[in-house]
């Protein structure tokens, strides 16, 4: 592939949502075209479903203190059980019985283990209710450690915005579905106009997301169950017939670990995606996709390989590249691919 210009890479999102550049590719043909997000009721069918991720990112990055004075920075993945939550980040830093304080908070570790540790609330509010007023969007980290390593404020005021999507509703991510920040209410609305169906699914993006994966690996890696529903309407909308384009990986994941039994049962399905789709599996649901350009290493890219196959894959990723002007990753530009 060619080599990625480090100017390509965005870490800072885009002036508007839907001005992001769109590249288009036929998965039968191959055929590529360049477009904007914006131009989106043009390049769909009124016979699609446009099935998108609700789930909302919490405030979930965090930086407590030792009584020593050290900073630990912690991401809040779950309540594993009342006043126990399970975090990552930091954690080799810590040990069972250690107490870190935040701003009216006092937290006890109580068990470490690999990347992962559980906390124990000592004092302080209900976790969730203590983020929202003092935790900060997770961005990825190599946002954070570019705007590190320019000077600049690792998290400012436009990514509690900016790193959601507008239809957010269901707290419950550590990162953003990042296909759908691309979309804004002017533009759904145009999208219903046109005559396109949508629908929604949740899958609270955990650790399970950022599995890394090396080529040696494709075969055996295995993504981290995450938790994920389909409610009954968006069950109703797939007995329709309409062609399926889920918005983002996490929502083509959704459909189809949980799809095919809500579909055929016309029924809400609450469980764990706990697929891991890569190239060779058998799509029963989704046959388009709308996703940015993913950083390599990735579950994520493995994904969009499984549908677009790995060698057109590999020449999208080349053409948007080679094309002026494309931003990659999380606020970055988008794909869309058709059937």
């Amino acid at each position: 592939m060619l080599p990625l210009p480090d100017d390509r890479i965005a870490d800072e999102p885009g002036e508007r949502r839907d001005a992001a550049r769109l590249l288009v590719i036929e998965r039968g043909s191959g055929r590529i075209r360049h477009q904007t997000v914006a131009d989106l009721p043009e390049l769909l069918d009124a016979n699609d479903l446009l099935v998108f991720n609700r789930s909302r990112v919490q405030p979930a990055l965090t930086w407590l203190r030792k009584a020593t004075g050290g900073r630990v920075e912690l991401i809040w993945v779950e309540e594993v059980e009342p006043g126990l939550w399970r975090v990552f980040g930091g954690t080799r830093k810590l040990r069972s019985g250690l107490r870190l304080f935040g701003e009216g908070l006092e937290v006890e570790v109580v068990e470490r283990g690999g990347r992962f540790a559980t906390l124990r609330v000592v004092d302080g509010p209900p976790i969730a209710t203590w983020l929202e007023a003092h935790g900060a969007p997770p961005l990825p980290p190599y946002i954070r450690r570019r705007r590190r390593a320019q000077g600049l404020a690792e998290v400012r005021d436009e990514d509690y915005s900016r790193y959601q999507t507008v239809y957010a509703s269901e707290n419950g991510s550590i990162a953003a579905p990042t296909a759908g920040l691309h979309f804004t209410p002017e533009l759904l609305e145009r999208l219903a106009t046109a005559g396109v169906a949508a629908a929604e699914v949740t899958l609270h993006v955990g650790p399970g997301t950022f599995t890394e994966v090396t080529p040696k690996e494709v075969e055996q890696v295995e993504v981290l169950p995450e938790r994920a529903s389909i409610p009954e309407e968006t069950a109703r909308a797939l007995q329709q017939g309409r062609r399926v384009i889920a918005v983002g990986t996490t929502a083509a994941r959704t459909l189809e670990a949980l799809g095919v039994r809500a579909r055929d049962g016309g029924v809400a399905v609450d469980g764990l995606a706990d697929l891991t789709i890569r190239p060779g599996h058998t799509f029963r649901i989704v046959e388009g996709l709308l996703t940015n350009f993913h950083l390599p290493g990735t579950t994520l890219r493995l994904l969009v390989a499984a549908l677009l196959g790995p060698e057109r894959m590999l020449e999208a990723y080349q053409a948007a590249i080679a094309h002026d002007g494309y931003r990659f990753y999380s606020y970055g530009d988008a794909m869309l691919i058709l059937p």
